[in-house]
């Protein structure tokens, strides 16, 4: 039998958890709602915790990134960037060049 490494974290609301990952998603703020509406709302939770993560709430601050930098962020996969690239779309926005 092997022994988890888990470590006590406190996330930024306060919140203590254990977690052997790195990943630093609060698994109690996770099952905080989900945007009901906006572009935020169309995103898996990875996806939406990296651009919160990131400071990216709004699509005017989405569109000030190159898609290069958003594929960056961890939890951030290829299978968003035509869902954020339709949403900008909408907005009459697009990813910086």
């Amino acid at each position: 039998m092997t022994t988890s490494n888990k470590n006590l974290r406190t996330c930024e609301k306060g919140h203590k958890y254990y977690k052997s990952s790195d990943c630093p998603a609060c698994p109690i703020c996770e099952r905080e709602p989900i945007p009901e509406n906006g572009f935020l709302s169309i995103l898996s939770a990875p996806a939406r915790r990296a651009l919160e993560n990131n400071g990216i709430t709004s699509i005017q601050e989405l569109a000030k990134y190159t898609e290069k930098e958003i594929l960056k962020f961890h939890g951030m996969g290829p299978a968003s960037l035509p869902k954020l690239r339709s949403a900008l779309e909408e907005n009459g926005l697009s990813f910086r060049s």
